[in-house]
């Protein structure tokens, strides 16, 4: 099939690269220039495990191609992926400026009969305004879909390749059918393609966001009540998600949840369900939950040190907000840094590949090293917020030796509270009780 995706950023990416790995001929559009000549040239500007060689094997073969001419690779597809951002606006709503723009370009561009499907995240109801902008530019037929992406950072060609579901919502039947067939090599061992109206795929997508969201903040609301009365989150954690009706997913206690999705689309949904006179009050607990989870390290280590940390040196590792990207938006490591070098602590950081896209956000305030050890030499405290999987075993005896002071403060509980106490470590973890020896000065 001839298939456009405008919008080269993570969605467009992943979709136009896994697309044209099934053989469709597949045409990325975006307007910046210089992202279009890096991807021509092989040089993907995103990390994301498996992308690069599928870009380069398409590219390769000629079923992948870049270009800023938005218009040609409208005239050139007849399925089209409006894959563009929706910023929040100022006031948490969806920024749908750039999808209006490409269905503008749409209708001035289309010569024939075109199938027009938004994978943005999108509020209800944009499907409806996509076509009004199209259809006020061009008499041709157009058929105006919805079909949310559902992809997982550090984990998305897998996601696209063998998807849980493929949700689409249609306004035609040749639309449905067309769809099914596109879809049809990515669902060879059973898994549904859901088809349904247009805005139920819209809502669909917020609500399984909004969904994950809530759990994350209902596990830290939890593990808040673990530290207060001496329980360990992780037994609670098992006992409840060994219950069939809710299982283990998305109950891991942390420092909250962060990225491109969760933190905007939980504020889009409580202004739409607010516009539409709808009680957002329990998805409102679920932002001020995950606002408050952001600084739990940073209050931690002010309570062991004091307001005044000059003079201190803070080793952080991981940046990224999860691990397998390089994704900073949203990162509770921001929280925490913003907060220590308020403070007046040096910083120094590690990450395996986010370091070059931290400094879009902290420039030189903080060090970058090469290794995790290398963070270490004369800290004060090492606060843990990715769980990164050279984290996972680190040398303990190399890790005390290197540091002023042996304190962790760990966001994702990846060691034993026992084993850290026997290697000499006061150590803090989320819904446990901390360990250690006593503290000094």
């Amino acid at each position: 099939m001839r298939v456009g995706v405008i919008g080269s950023g993570y969605v467009g990416l992943v979709a136009g690269a896994c697309l044209a790995e099934a053989g469709n001929d597949v045409v990325c559009a975006d307007i910046d220039q210089s992202k279009i000549d890096r991807l021509n040239a092989g040089d993907v500007p995103i990390y994301e495990p498996g992308l690069e060689s599928y870009i380069a094997r398409n590219l390769s073969t000629g079923r992948l191609s870049f270009t800023s001419d938005v218009a040609a690779a409208v005239k050139a597809s007849h399925i089209i992926f409006i894959a563009v951002g929706t910023p929040p606006d100022e006031d948490g709503s969806a920024d749908l400026q750039h999808v209006l723009a490409v269905a503008r370009t749409i209708g001035e561009s289309m010569e024939d009969e075109k199938i027009v499907i938004t994978k943005s995240t999108v509020p209800v109801g944009t499907a409806r305004l996509v076509r009004e902008e199209i259809e006020a530019h061009t008499d041709l037929p157009v058929h105006v879909c919805s079909n949310p992406e559902f992809l997982k950072e550090g984990a998305a060609i897998d996601d696209f390749m063998k998807p849980d579901r493929v949700v689409v919502g249609v306004d035609s039947e040749y639309a449905a059918e067309v769809l099914r067939d596109l879809y049809a090599p990515f669902v060879r061992t059973g898994r549904a393609v859901m088809v349904m109206d247009v805005p139920a795929a819209e809502i669909t997508k917020y609500a399984a966001n909004a969904m994950l969201a809530t759990r994350i903040s209902f596990m830290n609301s939890i593990a808040r009540l673990c530290e207060a009365t001496g329980a360990d989150v992780d037994a609670v954690r098992q006992g409840v998600g060994s219950d069939s009706r809710i299982g283990p997913s998305f109950l891991f206690p942390g420092v909250g949840y962060g990225g491109s999705c969760f933190p905007k689309d939980v504020q889009a949904l409580v202004r739409t369900m607010a516009d539409h006179g709808v009680d957002a009050s329990i998805l409102q607990a679920v932002e001020d939950v995950n606002y408050a989870q952001k600084r739990t390290l940073l209050d931690r280590l002010v309570d062991r040190y004091g307001e005044d940390l000059s003079g201190r040196t803070v080793a952080v590792w991981g940046l990224a907000f999860k691990p397998n990207t390089d994704d900073m938006r949203e990162a509770p490591s921001l929280v925490t840094i913003e907060g220590v070098l308020e403070r007046g602590a040096r910083v120094v950081a590690h990450d395996p590949v986010a370091a070059q896209e931290a400094r879009v956000h902290l420039g030189d305030r903080i060090e970058y090293v090469d290794t995790n050890y290398d963070a270490l030499d004369g800290a004060d405290a090492l606060v843990i917020h990715t769980e990164w999987h050279p984290y996972r075993s680190p040398d303990f005896r190399r890790m005390r030796a290197s540091m002023n002071t042996p304190f962790i403060l760990d966001g994702r509980n990846l060691y034993d509270p026992k084993d850290m106490a026997d290697f000499g470590f006061e150590y803090a973890s989320i819904g446990r009780s901390p360990v250690g020896p006593e503290r000094e000065g």
